[in-house]
């Protein structure tokens, strides 16, 4: 099975995020940065916004990226018309396909659906632009109805599918079921569009690739409406790790990639998130973290993408006689090991009352207030050696 390919939209569904908005110059930093990590494609924006957002995507297309660039509209001549300005590489047109967004929001039947893609696709397809037809809330879509769109797409020359799950409804057992078989009945790409209302965006965009999906629609740190779309870090090391398949993307780039959208939107990247956060580096502060420092694969499974960090324990509670040697190994102090428990009872200590680890100068406090302790300790045992043997020689 070939290698999947990430079309990240942090660019166009991240910026609905609320409270999200790019400045170009932002808009281009990202887009330059997604594509220096080897991101393949990149969603950049909606032409049938106006000219100020056809300006903004003009400004990456000037880039000359090494990405494809694509634009987003809905399945109508106007959309098409302001997309095709924009010299993108793959023009993206969408349109419901759930027969209560049909009834509902359009009060359309089903063959108005067949009949759009018969008349706008053949027409996109003249452009020599890829083409990608979107199927809005797919995953509550009649599945031989699906079928029946992907098939009306490919033969009218759209060479793409876009299964969105639009209301992140999906688990990753019906999405399985759903793109295998799509895959089963189009010769087509497909590419899986996740939303992570129920936490399961990264989950299900895993399923669909392992279906047959050759596409992921992804954006950094999972922004997006709602609870936001699958996570690219999350999918690029989920894809490599689960399913064998590399993405063709530099791992080490990620985290520089998500401190630059973390910056750019104003969202704070979650403590501990997955992949990215610092914290993943950070070990269980027990005495199993002698097995890490020996054989990192006891306890981590994957080779996260922070370059330039080492791992660390964290000091808490729960550590353990080993946790206290690396962590003054780390400052170029060797411990006596007839210090380590007087040691760990400080830091225990420290932990349970401020809820933190403690800093390097903490800990060298921590060294000064053992050796105090054992002078003392020291002087009165020596103290109470004299008192037995004056005793003794009385």
């Amino acid at each position: 099975m070939s290698a999947p390919i990430i079309n990240d939209t942090t660019l166009c569904d991240g910026e609905q995020t609320v409270g999200v908005a790019f400045t170009l110059d932002q808009r281009c930093a990202i887009a330059a940065a997604l594509s220096r990590a080897g991101v393949a494609e990149i969603e950049v924006g909606i032409p049938a916004l106006g000219e100020d957002e056809i300006a903004r995507i003009k400004a990456i297309v000037d880039l000359n990226l090494d990405a494809r660039l694509m634009v987003w509209g809905d399945l109508t001549q106007r959309d098409l018309a302001a997309a095709l300005r924009c010299n993108a590489d793959i023009v993206h047109l969408s349109i419901p396909v759930s027969d209560i967004r049909l009834q509902d929001k359009l009060q359309k039947p089903r063959r108005w659906v067949l009949e759009q893609i018969a008349r706008v696709i053949a027409e996109a397809v003249k452009s020599d632009r890829k083409i990608s037809l979107g199927m809005e809330d797919a995953s509550r879509a009649d599945p031989a109805f699906l079928v029946q769109v992907a098939r009306c797409a490919q033969q009218h020359g759209a060479q793409r599918v876009r299964f969105a799950d639009t209301l992140g409804v999906l688990d990753p057992f019906s999405t399985y079921e759903a793109i295998a078989r799509l895959r089963d009945a189009v010769d087509l790409e497909i590419e899986i569009h996740a939303h992570d209302d129920l936490g399961l965006a990264t989950a299900n965009t895993l399923a669909a690739l392992r279906a047959g999906a050759t596409h992921a629609n992804t954006t950094v740190d999972c922004l997006g409406k709602r609870a936001g779309n699958a996570a690219l870090e999350e999918i690029v090391i989920g894809a490599r790790h689960l399913l064998g398949r590399d993405t063709g993307i530099n791992t080490e780039a990620l985290p520089a990639v998500c401190r630059l959208i973390e910056w750019a939107s104003g969202r704070i990247i979650f403590s501990d998130k997955s992949i990215v956060d610092r914290g993943v580096l950070t070990s269980d502060p027990s005495d199993r973290t002698g097995g890490i420092t020996k054989h990192r694969r006891t306890h981590e499974e994957f080779e996260y993408p922070q370059p330039g960090r080492q791992r660390s324990v964290a000091l808490g509670e729960h550590c353990g006689p080993q946790s206290v040697h690396q962590a003054y190994s780390a400052l170029g102090v060797s411990v006596a090991e007839w210090l380590v428990p007087l040691l760990l009872d400080r830091i225990r200590h420290f932990a349970a009352q401020y809820k933190q680890a403690p800093s390097a100068s903490d800990l060298y406090r921590f060294l000064a207030e053992a050796g105090e302790t054992l002078d003392l300790r020291l002087a009165e045992a020596l103290r109470a050696l004299k008192l037995d043997l004056s005793r003794t020689d009385s």
